[in-house]
């Protein structure tokens, strides 16, 4: 058994830990990261995402790329449409530029903030199997190849089911009532025009009776589609996904009647369809100050997709938490206190508004009710 010491070391190189151990290193801090995945390439890494100014944008302006961040946003990302199940338009917001939400691809995002790092910042290959306390705040992390690492800050940053939340919460992510089907239609404008031409440039909505299909453009020219219904969690396991076609027709199966542009988001889907299950922690989770680790991200506030604040929240927790162990030299606690004091209620308050709209999009008369949320944000 290897054992090796690091004075702050973060679990999983996802946008939170990164962008944690990106501030860290700006102000002078040593971090490693440990990501169990074997390389940055092992699987593509999500779609398009809107950075907030006041989050993710403040989160890379305290990393200093905030301008190598702006040569990545995709023109025209800003825009959305709402359409109804017959296919009429209901809604349209037009990409003004200003910059306040902007869309980038996660991928490049990521390989930003990797790029950003000194060499072997990131040691890949690192799957955590385990983690527990010593005392005097101390941890020791277990891999799966026998490693044994010890450090004096530990950072759960990764995702829902972190294997370091159990140090400092019980709490585990549960089923929201909805689940996902993501599909994928490739060289759109060429391939798939009509779909193309449906969704837009930027990002596109159209709900009914507990289900809709959720949309946006990537950077790639081809379109994502996450087509959603609400039902228990095991819809999607009764679903053969290795078979692609009889995949199509189960989840078609609950749109008859829908219009034929819209069934066409999955039925001509390129490569096969991704199920998934949306899980969040409890509205409000937080724990008892705990000595020498904490947690960011999904870790720490996992919820649903309808606020669009998960990636934003876990880039500020990262540069947050940084900024406060650069302000409190030599005493992590003091720093840890503060980072947690200003992380709870910030993730509560985006919490509860993820799941209210996840009731408003996926409740009675949600195609209205999401219509007058888009008008009272534009007045």
């Amino acid at each position: 058994m290897r054992t090796t010491r690091h004075p702050v070391t973060v679990i999983g190189a996802g946008l939170g830990g990164l962008t944690l151990a990106r501030v860290l290193h700006v102000h002078g801090i040593d971090a490693v990261v440990l990501e169990g995945e074997a390389d940055r390439h092992v699987r593509t890494q999500g779609g398009m995402l809107d950075i907030h100014d006041d989050a993710g944008q403040a989160a890379l302006r305290a990393a200093d790329l905030h301008e190598r961040f702006r040569a990545l946003v995709l023109p025209g990302g800003e825009a959305t449409r709402i359409v109804d199940p017959h296919g009429t338009v209901r809604m349209e917001e037009v990409d003004e530029g200003d910059g306040t939400r902007p869309e980038v691809d996660r991928g490049q995002l990521r390989d930003l903030l990797l790029d950003s790092l000194p060499e072997g910042a990131v040691r890949w290959g690192s799957k955590v199997t385990g983690a527990r306390a010593l005392g005097g705040g101390r941890h020791e992390v277990t891999l799966a190849d026998g490693t044994v690492r010890t450090t004096g800050l530990l950072v759960g940053a990764d995702g829902a089911w972190s294997r370091i939340r159990p140090l400092v919460s019980p709490a585990t992510p549960a089923y929201t009532g909805i689940s996902f089907v993501e599909s994928d239609l490739l060289d759109a404008d060429t391939r798939h025009p009509d779909s193309a031409a449906l969704v837009g440039g930027g990002s596109f909505f159209s709900l009914g009776d507990g289900k809709g299909f959720l949309a946006h453009r990537e950077s790639d020219g081809s379109l994502h589609v996450y087509t959603a219904l609400k039902t228990g969690p095991e819809w999607l396991d009764a679903i053969d996904f290795t078979a692609t076609d009889t995949a199509k027709k189960a989840v078609l199966a609950h749109f008859d009647g829908w219009d034929d542009r819209l069934r066409a988001l999955v039925a001509d889907a390129d490569g096969p369809l991704v199920p998934r299950h949306i899980h969040a922690l409890p509205v409000g989770h937080r724990w008892d100050r705990t000595p020498g680790v904490t947690l960011l991200g999904d870790a720490a506030h996992l919820m649903s997709p309808f606020a669009g604040e998960g990636a934003n929240l876990a880039m500020l927790d990262g540069a947050e938490l940084g900024r406060a162990l650069a302000a409190h030299p030599g005493d992590t606690e003091a720093a840890l206190a503060a980072y947690e004091q200003a992380l709870f209620p910030r993730s509560e308050a985006s919490a509860a508004e993820s799941a209210a709209n996840l009731e408003l999009m996926f409740g009675d008369r949600a195609l209205e009710r999401l219509l007058g949320l888009f008008a009272s944000h534009q007045a």
